[in-house]
């Protein structure tokens, strides 16, 4: 509950969801310290260089989000940055792990699919 109330997130999502990605980068590099241990944030920040389409920076991320909490959604934005790449084996440990939380996701049988087209 208390995640939910949190101002500064709240902002920064704000500006994710008005397209104001530039101005939402530097808000989040103001408050990584103020949040070392949140997933979510992360989820966040790597959610925000994806749309900027930067790779590595949104790579790094998505890992940090992924040390602290296993999710489906950051798993596969991580296998679709890793296929944008042409990392096939990291995207294919990703859907592994996808199918691990959901036997049947759709998204990781369609990034698998583009992996075999490589």
């Amino acid at each position: 509950m208390v995640k939910f109330f949190n101002y500064p997130k709240r902002q920064l999502k704000k500006l994710v969801y008005d397209g104001d990605y530039k101005e939402a980068l530097a808000l989040g590099k103001k408050l990584t310290d103020k949040y070392p241990n949140d997933a979510d944030f992360f989820f966040i920040m790597g959610s925000i260089y994806y749309l900027l389409g930067e790779a590595q920076n949104a790579l790094e991320y998505f890992d940090k989000s992924l040390t602290i909490e296993e999710d489906k959604e950051a798993l596969i934005f991580k296998a679709n940055l890793h296929l944008y790449l042409k990392e096939k084996e990291p995207a294919i440990e990703c859907c592994n792990k996808i199918f691990e939380m959901d036997p049947k996701n759709p998204e990781a049988d369609e990034i698998l699919n583009k992996l075999a087209e490589l």
